[in-house]
């Protein structure tokens, strides 16, 4: 792999101050992080009663939650190329209006249209994590990235697990708009402290930007995440879902000629296949479905009722106060994942994170009866999470020039993404397939949600697998810090 130049850390531009502000940039950028997570968490508790409120069919209501899935894989690897291009902090601020102004449109609405409309723009907001990890390593000195980008990876848990908690206490206390203007309030926080402490990178690409690429793919993606994501409802040998798989093969593939053939792609297929680029973003599809497997299985086990035998008859309320512990302990292991990394380098902590994942799984085949072995399983897989998040942007930023990073760090957070997709998909046809009668009510069986949970323990020793195939080296905040690429036409790599 040809490198930058390279210069000592801190000698390109003026010198950084001393004092806080690294640590005033790692909590800035966490905290976006965490409120882009808790959007996409706020409307969970609310689903149920979306059909009432917008006074739509429970399919097209269904579509809030859609449409967010749909415009922030759209939006993230386009993001992460114009972050690369014109800057990261730009289109981290413009990523936080993005998240506001979709906030205010939701919290406005009465109706379906809005509503996907307000959902959908909060889902563009979804680079702001990539963006954000991008930032630590153009401006944090080495010593801190592995720590700091461990954190800003478990926001996105962190966020998550907090705001199902919050969400289900503002649903039952409060109007539901209430959770949109939320929302709105921390993106508009984080956006003044962005302006106010977060400085903008001189690391810059340059270039133009291949419009025709994003086209390309967002065609692609949309038609293959919108068939995975509503080929239950549809059926899976519908003309319909059948079609949009075909139509994502081809512009897929016709995609990918493209992108080898342009001067200035919006994705470097050429650094996605280095071996190091490529068995990263393969374990974080296998990571993303396994993560979600989990946040679909527990909420439902906890929820069910007690005349089934397994389920807890739990609230949306208990559900959150369950799931929060595994965001905080996400964050804990943050600091734990950066010190293996150090010593033993990303491929060892992805390795370890991994087997906790399956060990966590495991452990929730047997122990699924008391509300504490739902909180333990989800505290256990919560650990393995954070071990390998913390570890994917190393190994990405490990293998890519400063100048990409964004690009890079995005197209891995898509990934895990596809990984979530897919993980929703297959577990929705396991538990409408494996199920009981209760009364007239149908409901997924006990060993419905014990097959969910061994297929996420396999996609995490799938994961272990490609893992092992990732070259043993030391992450990227151990090397040089890139001099800043100039704008030419020539910067392609």
């Amino acid at each position: 792999m040809s490198e930058a130049p390279v210069r000592p850390a801190g000698s390109a531009g003026p010198a950084r101050p001393a004092g806080p502000r690294p640590n005033a940039v790692v909590a800035v950028l966490a905290l976006a992080g965490i409120t882009v997570s808790l959007m996409q968490t706020l409307v969970i508790p609310i689903v149920p009663e979306l059909p009432k409120y917008l006074d739509a069919s429970a399919s097209n209501a269904a579509w809030a939650v859609t449409a967010t899935l749909l415009a922030a894989a759209v939006a993230t690897p386009v993001a992460g190329r114009l972050g690369d291009m014109f800057g990261k902090r730009l289109m981290l601020l413009v990523s936080l209006v993005l998240l506001v102004s979709g906030s205010v449109v939701a919290a406005l609405s009465d109706t379906l249209v809005p509503m996907i409309v307000g959902r959908a723009l909060q889902g563009l907001a979804a680079a702001v994590v990539p963006l954000g990890i991008s930032i630590m390593r153009d401006e944090l000195p080495p010593e801190r990235l592995a720590g700091s980008t461990a954190l800003m990876s478990a926001s996105l848990g962190v966020g998550g697990a907090l705001g199902l908690p919050s969400a289900a206490f503002i649903a039952d206390h409060f109007d539901w708009h209430v959770l949109f203007w939320t929302s709105a309030a921390l993106g508009v926080v984080a956006f003044a402290l962005v302006m106010l402490l977060v400085p903008e990178s001189k690391v810059r690409s340059g270039g133009r930007f291949d419009a025709v690429g994003a086209v390309g793919l967002a065609v692609g993606l949309v038609s293959l995440l919108l068939a995975v994501s509503k080929g239950a409802d549809w059926g899976w040998a519908s003309g319909t879902t059948l079609g949009l798989f075909a139509v994502a093969v081809v512009v897929l593939v016709a995609w990918g000629f493209f992108e080898l053939r342009t001067p200035q792609p919006l994705v470097d297929l050429r650094t996605t296949v280095r071996r190091q680029v490529l068995f990263t973003n393969l374990a974080s599809i296998a990571f993303g479905f396994s993560m979600f497997a989990m946040s679909l299985v527990l909420p439902q086990l906890l929820q069910l009722p007690t005349q089934t035998g397994y389920g807890l008859g739990r609230s949306m309320l208990t559900v959150g106060l369950v799931m929060a512990p595994q965001g905080l302990v996400m964050m804990a292991f943050a600091p734990v994942s950066a010190a293996i990394t150090k010593a033993r380098g990303p491929k060892i902590t992805l390795m370890i994170g991994a087997v906790i994942v399956a060990a966590g799984y495991g452990l929730n085949i047997v122990l699924m009866s008391e509300v504490w072995h739902l909180i333990l399983v989800s505290c256990v897989i919560g650990a393995g999470v954070g071990f390998a998040y913390g570890a994917m942007p190393a190994l990405i930023m490990g293998a890519v020039p400063a100048s990409e990073t964004a690009a890079a760090n995005s197209l891995n957070t898509l990934m895990r993404s596809i990984g979530t997709s897919v993980a929703s998909a297959v577990a929705g046809v396991i538990l409408a397939q494996m199920t009981i009668s209760l009364g007239t009510a149908t409901l997924p069986s006990e060993n419905a949600f014990k097959v969910v949970m061994a297929i996420g323990a396999g996609a995490a020793v799938l994961a272990f697998v490609l893992a092992s195939f990732l070259p043993g080296r030391r992450p990227a905040e151990a090397e040089p810090v890139p001099v800043p690429a100039e704008p030419t036409a020539e910067s392609v790599h």
